[in-house]
C-alpha cells in the first residue's frame, strides 16, 4: 500500500519505523510500548520523537489515536473506521468484529443542526485471561 503524504511532510526513517511497528501488530499499543518496539530498531530515538511522530501520523490519517474511556491513549495502525473492545481489568484493546454503523451518522445528520464528523463506539468487558482469573478467584473464594 503506497503512503500518500503532503509535500511538506516527509516520510522520515523514524516515521517509517513507527508506522511499520504499528502495522505489524493488532494489539493497539500505547506510546510507551511503541517506543520500546521502535528502540530495538532505532536505539537512539527518544520518547518525545515517538510522540511527535505519532501525532503527525494521526494528522495524516495513516493511523488512529484511540482515546477510550478509562484508559491511556492507544494507537491503531488501521486508519479506516472500526470499533474496539476494551478490558476493564487489564486495559487490553482489541478490534470489535462488527461493521461500522455509517447509517447511524446519516440518521443523526438529518435530525440535528450539528455537522457530524464521526462517532466513537466502545465496548467494554473482560478479556479471556482476566475472565479466567476472576472465575478462578470466585471458585476458590
Amino acid at each position: 500500500m503506497a503512503v500518500q503524504f503532503e509535500k511538506k511532510t516527509r516520510m522520515t526513517p523514524q516515521r517509517r519505523v513507527i508506522l511499520d511497528e504499528l502495522r505489524r501488530t493488532n494489539n493497539h499499543p500505547a506510546a510507551d510500548e511503541i517506543y520500546e518496539r521502535v528502540r530495538k530498531r532505532l536505539p537512539k530515538i527518544s520518547l518525545g520523537t515517538v510522540y511527535r511522530n505519532l501525532d503527525v501520523l494521526c494528522e495524516l490519517g495513516e493511523i488512529q489515536r484511540l482515546e477510550l474511556s478509562g484508559a491511556m491513549k492507544h494507537y491503531d495502525g488501521i486508519p479506516k473506521k472500526h470499533y474496539h473492545i476494551r478490558c476493564v481489568c487489564c486495559e487490553r484493546v482489541d478490534d470489535a468484529p462488527i461493521a461500522p454503523l455509517n447509517e447511524l451518522e446519516d440518521d443523526l445528520y438529518s435530525t440535528t443542526v450539528f455537522e457530524i464528523i464521526g462517532h466513537n463506539l466502545e465496548f467494554t468487558g473482560l478479556c479471556p485471561q482476566c475472565a479466567r482469573q476472576r472465575n478462578q478467584q470466585q471458585a476458590t473464594g
